[in-house]
């Protein structure tokens, strides 16, 4: 039995691979699932456009909801998202519970519709028009998924538990209780729902339909906010301002350029519809090809994630797919009844998502490629071959590793450099705070007399880069520690060739940690070793023979001379130098490809927030250095 199990987890696992092996061997399979994912992200920032579009009857009423509803965003949702559960609870409560009272009033046949037999009848007897309407049928399930439509934020359990003993239960009863009302009330067909209400409770029952639709409109805001950030992040969405409304919660997001766009969006739909039908046609095209898309990438999950059996992966496509390609279907012929609106808007985002995406990685793959190696930068000598002035240039870069070629090309181009440089490599955590002894990481990159560092400043969602001289009074502060350190790791090794990043001694180790225990120690690397560190374990000046100086005190020295260094740099003035590389298309490039570098991308980056705005480095002091890259 147990050699059994091995050799079927093996046939899994050598499937994955295969699969994998498969994708990532041509670049087109890997760019044909990029736009897969990205067309079902459109399609999700399409639902967060129409759900509070569908939410409101009256057209004057929705915009006036709507334009409250996004006014409001900047506020966050914290304070009040107490209630939304409560709210939405209710509200099942309340459509299962008037389901049972017009299935008991009314006529409790409609039951046995639950039979599949009665499907088959339905769609045999009305033939094409039978099959056309299901894709009204399609919204009696996706107006639900709105109310949970930020789920990321909710354990997996609790989903489950809410969907298949809440959810569930209270949409079959809330849907057979119209069918029953309809059976004695066929003239109220259009309005099925509010006519089904009992008049006694009629005005709560309003209230809380009212307050649902706001939450479900709230959450599939949240989630377009959620879902653009991540984009965001993977370098898929053009740079925009993103701010957390909540201490408690990463999630809770405010976009405010996204914002102002879904409202325009949202309003333009609502009225430019002829009546609701229209918008639930859009919706419903919206939400069975989101269904589609995330089918194809659960079956991928299934094979390189879970290793499942192919054959387990295999019924659950063809279930999945029987049932959406099915509603797909009727779908496509609302198409020109208005669900062309979400695949216009999803095309729009796509063609922006795609464009950014195409010139950020080539971009980036120009800088990772083109790093300046650490035997071009010793070769240079002490003075990097030029003109060492007073001060300190801090070069930004999103490189962690390496040395930028913006720094070759800078110094290639300039007659001077600062004394003192420091790459500096901003990184934002998905923390709320990062705590300031930890903020900084400080590296040396080549001798001591080079006087070359490298710094990754980290920062929390809710951390502060703020434009004044804390953020450089605080790098330099880890720097000068970063010194102290040093010399103190240079001075208890049990070597000579003793190096910072180098394998240590538990002895110096220890005593590192139980002196600094209380300090920043976290701010330096004790174990990792670095190509671009070089640091020799004897100074430029140390005299190995020396019989009246001992290591500590020469190390002493070396370490107060450096300091006094710094500090008479830090006040001959900082520089803050950043790169602009702008990218271009190649002479011998079709004419598509260079439209979409030298026009579309050109355009977003030229919108988009610049890196200055995104460092706030100060106006006063800041260098931008140019180069152009072709692709």
């Amino acid at each position: 039995m147990y050699l059994l199990s091995v050799e079927l987890m093996t046939m899994v696992k050598s499937f994955a691979a295969k699969t994998r092996n498969w994708l990532e061997r041509r670049p087109s399979r890997k760019n044909a699932l990029l736009i897969l994912v990205l067309v079902g992200t459109c399609m999700v920032i399409g639902d967060g456009i129409l759900t509070p579009a569908i939410s409101e009857v009256v057209v004057v009423v929705a915009v006036v909801v709507l334009v409250g509803l996004f006014s409001m965003q900047h506020y966050g949702t914290d304070r009040v998202s107490w209630l939304f559960a409560p709210i939405v609870l209710l509200w099942f409560l309340l459509i299962g519970g008037i389901g049972i009272y017009n299935i008991w009033k009314y006529d409790t046949g409609v039951l046995r519709a639950f039979s599949p037999v009665y499907v088959y009848r339905y769609l045999k007897r009305g033939g094409k028009d039978s099959w056309t309407s299901l894709g009204g049928v399609m919204l009696c399930i996706t107006g639900t998924e709105a109310l949970f439509a930020d789920l990321g934020h909710f354990p997996v359990l609790a989903v489950q538990i809410a969907f298949t003993v809440v959810v569930f239960p209270s949409l079959l009863l809330a849907y057979s209780g119209q069918a029953a009302y309809l059976m004695k009330n066929k003239d109220h067909v259009f309005d099925a729902f509010y006519r089904s209400i009992p008049d006694s409770i009629y005005w709560p029952v309003f209230i809380i339909a009212t307050l649902a639709a706001i939450i479900a409109s709230q959450a599939t805001i949240s989630a377009t906010s959620s879902i653009i950030k991540q984009a965001l992040a993977l370098g898929c969405f053009p740079r925009v301002k993103v701010i957390h409304t909540s201490k408690n919660f990463l999630g809770q997001i405010y976009i405010p350029d996204i914002n102002w766009i879904l409202m325009i969006l949202c309003i333009a739909v609502t009225a430019g519809f002829e009546n609701q039908s229209q918008i639930g046609n859009a919706y419903g095209t919206a939400v069975v090809i989101v269904m589609l898309a995330t089918t194809a990438l659960m079956v991928l999950i299934m094979i390189l994630v879970w290793h499942c059996h192919w054959l387990l992966v295999l019924l659950f496509t063809g279930l999945s797919l029987i049932v959406e390609c099915t509603y797909f279907s009727a779908v496509l012929f609302k198409i020109d009844q208005g669900g062309w609106v979400p695949l216009v808007i999803a095309a729009a985002f796509l063609l922006i998502m795609y464009v950014w995406h195409y010139g950020t990685v080539k971009r980036y793959e120009f800088e990772m490629h083109s790093r300046v190696s650490m035997a071009w930068i010793l070769g240079l000598g002490p003075s990097l071959g030029l003109v060492r002035v007073p001060g300190i240039g801090l070069v930004y870069t999103e490189l962690a590793s390496g040395v930028p070629r913006i720094f070759s090309h800078f110094i290639t181009n300039l007659p001077a450099m600062h004394s003192v440089v420091v790459f500096v490599c901003v990184k934002y955590l998905p923390v709320y705070m990062v705590p300031e002894e930890e903020r900084f990481l400080v590296k040396r990159i080549g001798p001591k007399n080079f006087h070359m560092f490298r710094c990754v400043a980290r920062y929390g969602y809710k951390d502060l880069h703020k434009k004044d001289d804390d953020f450089e009074r605080k790098l330099f502060d880890s720097i000068f520690l970063f010194v102290r350190l040093e010399s103190m790791m240079e001075g208890c090794s049990d070597s000579d060739e003793y190096s910072i990043y180098g394998q240590q001694t538990e002895k110096s180790r220890d005593a590192l940690l139980s002196k600094y225990a209380k300090t920043a120690i976290s701010d330096v690397d004790l174990t990792i070793s670095s190509m671009d560190s070089i640091v020799p374990g004897k100074s430029p000046s140390s005299r190995p023979n020396s019989l009246t100086m001992s290591s500590g005190q020469e190390g002493n020295r070396t370490e107060t001379d450096e300091l006094e260094f710094l500090n008479r740099c830090r006040d001959a003035g900082v520089v803050h130098i950043l790169g602009n590389t702008v990218v271009r298309a190649s002479r011998e490039s079709r004419f598509y490809k260079k439209i979409t570098v030298d026009y579309l991308y050109a355009f977003l980056r030229k919108i988009c927030r610049e890196n200055s705005a995104i460092f706030n480095v100060p106006h006063e002091s800041l260098l931008n250095v140019g180069q152009i890259f072709y692709v």
